[in-house]
């Protein structure tokens, strides 16, 4: 299951969103710094319309959506590479997830604090991604020296001491770990060390709920300075999303309509964050349930099998396999089967995003 930690400074808006996306989560959010300190975990259902097409045409008793599992990290001050405000407690929380949405602050409200005093995106940027750097920075200081010994005796060694010497002069000239360009081999020898600034990064800019459909000066500010780290940017409105919340699904469209725009933060922050990590999503369908099962980009048939059973990648004989666009089109299986768009793939067969699929399989 993907693992997404929301960060930034506190006050920003960061557990009202974790609150808004996990609707039956309990995570507090109050308007004094540190509101959180164990963090908080959810499990979020992926919304995707797909599901309930399959399911009308299988007939599925049941539809089993994709999930994502959001941790609501508590706010990061500067200084917290050194311990400030429990940094070394929070900086850990960082470690455990697959990516991280930096919740960024791009409203005014003078009855919210604001620990700077002022709202100002790109230093609220700068101050969380320096404390990254900085414990990065730390740690593979102290890891070098070792990697160095230890190269002496093991060649191997010597291939996380050539990637430690391009990474710590990106992170002393500011930049994150995910800048330098590593090979395989290279990317294994460091993984252990868990940095923070390799984990992919998407800035959720937070606004109010007016600014939602067009964004503001602040969210230009956000775009600018995520560009230049080729980062995405998801526009938010942790208002908003408390607000769908408390609707009865058949009003939500609605009410985001009369907003100007086509969808939730939470749909946004999904698709940015499966495109950030090179995810993708088939179906599987029946009349017992209809389910999303999410894989890296690029697998192959028997890998995606796998992540429903093992059995199913160690005995795999073929896949039947549909296009969602071509079965939907047909109304059925049976239609889909005779106009000859359901296909036999092999082990070889890269499975494409949207694919309806179907594995056989030795015991």
């Amino acid at each position: 299951m993907l693992r997404a930690g929301n960060v930034g400074l506190p006050n920003v808006g960061k557990s009202t969103l974790f609150n808004a996306v996990v609707a039956n989560s309990k995570a507090q959010a109050a308007n004094f710094p540190f509101c959180t300190i164990e963090p908080n975990v959810g499990i979020v259902s992926v919304p995707d319309d797909r599901l309930g097409e399959l399911a009308k045409i299988s007939g599925s008793a049941e539809i089993l959506p994709a999930r994502v599992e959001f941790v609501d990290i508590a706010g990061l001050v500067k200084g917290a590479s050194k311990g400030e405000g429990l940094g070394n407690q929070f900086l850990g929380n960082i470690r455990e997830v697959d990516a991280i949405v930096h919740v960024v602050r791009c409203f005014d409200n003078d009855d919210i604090i604001h620990v700077a005093g002022s709202v100002d995106p790109a230093r609220d940027m700068e101050i969380i991604n320096l404390e990254l750097i900085f414990a990065d920075l730390g740690q593979c200081e102290k890891r070098i020296e070792r990697a160095r010994k230890d190269a002496r005796q093991k060649k191997e060694a010597q291939i996380e001491v050539d990637a430690l010497d391009r990474i710590i002069p990106a992170l002393n000239d500011g930049l994150p770990a995910r800048s330098v360009a590593l090979n395989e081999d290279e990317e294994l020898a460091i993984k252990g060390l868990g940095l923070l600034t390799k984990k992919p990064i998407i800035y959720a800019a937070n606004v109010n709920e007016d600014d939602l459909a067009t964004g503001n000066a602040y969210v230009e500010t956000v775009r600018a300075a995520a560009a230049k780290e080729g980062a995405s940017v998801v526009v938010i409105s942790a208002q908003v999303e408390s607000e769908l919340i408390e609707l009865p699904e058949e009003d939500r469209a609605g009410f985001l309509e009369a907003l100007g725009v086509k969808e939730g933060g939470l749909q946004s922050l999904i698709r940015a964050t499966y495109d950030l990590l090179g995810l993708q999503t088939y179906f599987t369908t029946g009349p017992k349930e209809t389910r999303a099962w999410t894989i890296i980009k690029g697998m192959k048939a028997p890998q995606a099998a796998g992540v429903i059973h093992s059995d199913f990648e160690r005995g795999f004989i073929r896949a039947e396999t549909v296009s969602y666009t071509d079965l939907i089109a047909c109304g059925s299986m049976k239609v889909a089967k005779e106009k000859g768009l359901v296909r036999s793939e092999g082990k070889e067969y890269v499975v494409q995003e949207g694919d309806v699929m179907l594995f056989l399989f030795n015991v």
